[in-house]
């Protein structure tokens, strides 16, 4: 416990770093942190983009098709819009975990699920 009480400011300069460099990685393509997520593969984040408003959808769809475009390209955003980005503007993170509260509270009631949490 002692060593991960000094070493805990080393810990939080990497992370503070680290996020940095995802955020200048995500802003190079337009996206942002929750445009990540795969709803193919989490049926709560697939639960998740289907209670936000279909004009957030629409608006994640465009990142990424633009985020395609570019990395086939082989090119990124202009700096000028790189740094109008918001990678770590959160959309789905707040309802994602709402559902996944509503998930833990099914299953400590013993009651049935409302949507298929199966991976196909």
């Amino acid at each position: 416990k002692p060593l991960g009480k000094m070493l805990e400011p080393l810990f939080a300069a990497m992370a503070t770093r680290y996020q940095g460099w995802v955020g200048a990685e995500l802003s190079k393509y337009g996206l942002r942190l929750d445009d990540l997520l795969d709803e193919n593969a989490n049926m709560d984040v697939a639960e998740a983009l289907r209670r936000i408003p279909q004009e957030e959808r629409d608006l994640r769809m465009q990142r990424l098709k633009r985020a395609m475009d570019l990395s086939m390209k082989h090119v990124y955003l202009d700096k000028e819009t790189q740094a109008k980005q918001t990678p770590f503007k959160w959309y789905i993170k707040p309802v994602l975990e709402e559902v996944e509260a509503e998930r833990d509270e099914r299953a400590t009631l013993g009651s049935s699920q409302p949507y298929n949490r199966q991976i196909p």
